[in-house]
């Protein structure tokens, strides 16, 4: 499958992916996903083709009825003369009617089934690429690309890809029967081709960057509004939804005044594609007149080349359209491949150790990583060792590199260069289910999902378990993080919590991203200061709590306050991308001079916490 990555351009931004591609090479992309559907497309195709020939076929009956019965003047005495081309037209008429609908019944499941193919493969790639590569594109994009994008490629298939073959077909054929009928005549309609042609080329030219223009700016503006949803409280407490309203306009006059680009494209090609026949109709018919008038072709022969001309001049008038949704699929095409060709990084080994019963004992060595190859590393060198069954606190100044470090051990980002190792084994040997099996993590900022607290906090949880244990690692994880809220919801453990857990306060959704740590029972859990949120009673009931839980784990606690230090066995400093000194607080307090400013530094901080925390109770 050719790459859609886009060409490099020296003096400016990138082309847009795909854009080197031509149109036909572009849509052939879609073929694997369309194989399984190509029966009952092609299906379709003649079913839809037949009943182009059909509407072709009845000008050639009226010619004979008009040459045969009705030039003789038999219809006078004989009726009967009439019935039988009268019975072939209605027979053609019902056969395209039929034809017609045959297509539809055959184009449609196989098109939805495409685009659900699509969809899935979109998704699923989504799901496998690293977090750099979310952390650079705008979730507007990645939605209008699996949505629009792709319901739009459906439409394509079932009625525009066919569409354009079939009245490219009708057209040719319907061309050599006007050549075949009136002879001059129909090499003059012929003529009438290569304006059209001229036309319809350089309407693609054109109208190809406008609409990829257009459906960017749609996953910009979507983009747009998803942010303002997501941030709608900031949004309300600054005062700042006239600037949001106001970016939001601007987007949106930005898109109408690019849709109406391609409405105005597409309106100046349909006016040519409609002008340019009927002006060589009109010099047919002075043509055809003079032919007939001169015996050359007869009545007959003049009625079919109209009638004809009257079947393909449909086809020619539409090709505007159907060239305008081909060339909207081709963009579509070309943004879906551009997310589902971007390579992953993190991939699985072609032969995966196998872990066995895992004991806990991480280690990294002269770790390295970046997060790109021309910026400097963030970590550089890092040697740590997490023994079995103990907690370590990596404590640094912001900026440091602590959050980074701790994503090295589930393979959220891998090592640019050295090693992390679990139980002697490189994590890059590991299969990535069977790796984040073993480590889990409980981040700062909690990410809940539109589902049951139940289903939250059983995310990491095996599904094959027993319904008794999985309530029994649910009860337990909720009285851990002192989450006994839950049941106070209207359905308790079954409620439904809003999108992203934005129904429950800051504490709640800490206390219950913590419970979905604690539930996946790891072997090795990274707590990233997951208990920011929460007052100074609720954490120190959830710190006895996690004494007793974190017994036999090997954890890894980022610490951004002091009193995180206090569920570590151990505590690892984090500076100039190395650790430099590790030991317990007591040792390092007495001989690391960085560790002391470390300290004393995440004390202010707290103090100011604490100080904010006190204005805004009193403001309340």
């Amino acid at each position: 499958m050719p790459s859609s990555a886009p060409p490099h351009r020296p003096d400016g931004p990138p082309a847009p992916a795909g854009s080197h591609l031509s149109t036909p090479a572009s849509l052939r992309r879609l073929l694997p996903y369309v194989r399984p559907a190509l029966p009952r497309l092609v299906a379709g195709l003649v079913a839809a083709l037949g009943a182009s020939l059909a509407a072709l076929a009845i000008p050639r009956v009226l010619q004979e009825l008009v040459e045969g019965p009705l030039a003789s003047g038999a219809a006078a005495g004989d009726v009967g003369a009439l019935v039988w081309p009268t019975l072939a037209v209605l027979a053609l008429g019902l056969l395209e009617a039929g034809l017609i609908l045959l297509r539809r019944n055959l184009v449609m499941y196989p098109g939805t089934r495409v685009e659900a193919a699509l969809r899935t493969t979109l998704f699923r790639h989504l799901l496998q690429l690293p977090a750099s590569f979310h952390d650079r594109w705008a979730g507007g994009q990645l939605l209008s690309r699996s949505m629009t994008d792709l319901g739009l490629l459906r439409r394509w298939l079932v009625f525009g890809l066919l569409q354009l073959v079939v009245s490219t077909i009708t057209i040719v054929v319907g061309v050599g029967v006007l050549v075949s009928t009136a002879g001059w005549l129909g090499l003059v309609y012929l003529a009438g081709a290569v304006p059209v042609t001229v036309v319809a080329y350089r309407f693609s030219r054109r109208y190809r960057v406008i609409a990829r223009l257009s459906q960017d700016q749609s996953g910009d503006l979507a983009t747009t509004v998803e942010e303002s949803v997501h941030g709608i409280r900031v949004l309300k407490a600054f005062g700042r939804g006239g600037d949001a309203l106001a970016s939001f306009t601007g987007q949106a006059e930005r898109l109408r005044r690019t849709e109406i680009r391609k409405a105005g494209n597409q309106a100046t090609v349909t006016t040519a594609l409609q002008l340019i026949p009927e002006l060589t109709l009109a010099v047919c018919l002075v043509l055809g007149v003079w032919l007939t008038a001169d015996g050359q072709i007869s009545v007959g022969a003049l009625a079919a080349f109209f009638l004809t001309a009257a079947v393909i001049n449909g086809p020619v008038v539409d090709l505007g359209m159907t060239l305008s949704m081909t060339l909207n699929a081709r963009t579509a095409v070309d943004r879906f491949f551009e997310v589902v060709e971007t390579p992953n990084p993190l991939t699985d080994p072609a032969e995966p150790r196998e872990l066995g019963t895992v004991r806990g004992d991480v280690t990294l060595r002269d770790v390295v990583f970046r997060y790109e190859d021309d910026e400097p590393p963030v970590l550089d060198g890092v040697d740590l060792d997490l023994p079995a069954g103990t907690t370590t606190a990596l404590v640094g100044l912001t900026g440091s590199g602590k959050s980074t470090l701790a994503m090295l051990l589930p393979r959220i980002h891998d090592v640019t260069g050295g090693s992390v190792r679990l139980d002697g084994v490189d994590v890059r040997d590991l299969r990535r289910h069977d790796l984040r099996r073993a480590v889990a993590v409980a981040f700062e900022d909690p990410t809940l999902f539109s589902t049951t607290v139940r289903e939250n906090v059983l995310l990491g949880v095996d599904d094959t378990l027993p319904a008794t244990e999985r309530d029994r690692l649910l009860a337990d994880a909720l009285e851990v993080a002192r989450a006994g809220f839950v049941h106070d919801l209207p359905h308790g453990v079954d409620t439904r919590i809003g999108e992203e857990g934005l129904s429950l306060s800051g504490g709640q959704r800490q206390r219950l991203a913590l419970a979905r740590a604690i539930a996946a029972r790891p072997r090795v859990l990274v707590l990233d200061d997951p208990l920011s949120a929460l007052d100074v009673s609720t954490e120190e009931a959830v710190t006895r709590g996690l004494r007793e839980v974190l017994a036999g784990t090997t954890s890894l606690v980022i610490a951004h306050r002091p009193s995180t230090v206090a569920l570590a066995d151990r505590v690892a400093v984090l500076a100039d991308g190395r650790v430099t000194a590790v030991g317990t607080h007591r040792e390092l307090l007495a001989r690391d001079a960085h560790y002391r400013y470390v300290v004393a530094s995440l004390e202010e901080d707290w103090a100011a916490h604490e100080h904010d925390a006190d204005v805004t109770e009193e403001v309340r």
